[in-house]
Parts: structure tokens; sequence; C-alpha cells
């Protein structure tokens, strides 16, 4: 498994991590997002202050995550439903 060490700029800092080559697209694309959340912020509030960025930033995102975890139960119950249901039809015609 080959690691790469890179250079990822947040807000505006670098920070040195090591990374999984094959990991490498999709955590500049984190980055980028991130910066873009940064961007954001800072022209919607006029905020300069990147302690207060970046913690708006992480609010936004845990938000976000458990939106989607959420949503992902739900599909999953449904999934496990209608499953259930597949399986019980299958059953009675067996």
């Amino acid at each position: 498994m080959e690691t790469l060490s890179i250079r990822l700029k947040i807000g505006d800092r670098e920070y040195p991590m090591k990374v999984k080559a094959e990991d490498e697209a999709k955590i500049r694309h984190a980055g980028k997002l991130i910066n873009d959340k940064i961007k954001r912020y800072r022209e919607e509030f006029g905020l300069d202050d990147r302690q207060d960025l970046l913690a708006m930033v992480a609010f936004d995102s845990m938000v976000e995550s458990m939106e989607q975890n959420m949503i992902n139960a739900e599909d999953s119950e449904m999934i496990h439903s209608s499953v259930k249901r597949i399986n019980e039809q299958l059953n009675t015609l067996l």
C-alpha cells in the first residue's frame, strides 16, 4: 500500500499528512470543499476570525453528516422492509 506525503492547505494554513495514493484525490477534494465553505462564510457573514470560520464549517459539516445518516437509516429500513416483504411472498409460493 503506497502512501504519499502531501501538504493540504485549509484556510490559511498548510497541513502535512500521509495518505494512501488511492485516497489522495478524495482528500484533496475534501480540502477544497472545506475551503469553499470557509470562503462562503467569510463573504456571507463578513468574518475574518479563522477559529470562528472553522467552527462554523465544522458545525455545518456535522449537521450535513447527521442529515445524511438519517437518510441512510431511513433508506436501510425501507430496504429491510422490502426484502422482508419479498421473502414472505416467496415463502408463500414455496
